[in-house]
């Protein structure tokens, strides 16, 4: 799962269609849409960082619903809306982007550092290097900005990601 991601920050009506599409075809539909306006004000790009971000942010797995809330929805938590083993997106709703934009705001780099050398990333593809590692921490004021405006203007939120 090494495929560059995006968040991206939903007004109340792109949430609904998100929430209302019945099937993998209209959900990958309406992610095109969105990707498509590519409004910077209301996404964020992760490259290949989700990886290292969600094993930091949970128990080290790259899995669905593992780790602690609120972080664990930061990136592959919430609902998933997409069930082929080709895409994944996942939804958080407004009120658990507020929360998890409040678990994010004391996550600093040294933190990151701590949950690299702490956990145990199975089947990880990065190094966990000092390399590995400033590039997982390049991203995460972006990240932190990312939430506290989507939580600030009571946005919902997708994970999406290709494989």
């Amino acid at each position: 799962m090494a495929a560059r991601a995006v968040l991206f920050a939903l007004g109340a009506q792109d949430a609904e269609r998100f929430l209302a599409c019945r099937d993998d075809d209209a959900v990958l539909e309406l992610v095109e849409e969105v990707e498509e306006r590519w409004d910077l004000d209301h996404l964020c790009e992760l490259d290949k960082s989700w990886d290292a971000l969600h094993r930091c942010f949970t128990d080290g797995d790259l899995a669905f619903e593992n780790g602690e809330y609120p972080l664990s929805h930061v990136i592959l938590g919430g609902v998933p809306l997409h069930e082929g083993d080709d895409y994944i997106v996942c939804y958080v709703a407004p009120e658990q982007v507020h929360e998890v934009a409040a678990a994010l705001e004391p996550v600093d780099d040294q933190w990151l550092s701590n949950r690299f050398a702490t956990l145990t990333f199975n089947d990880y593809q990065g190094t966990g290097d000092a390399e590995d590692i400033a590039y997982t921490q390049a991203f995460l004021p972006g990240l932190k900005d990312f939430y506290r405006t989507a939580a600030q203007n009571g946005s919902a939120v997708i994970f999406t990601v290709d494989q």
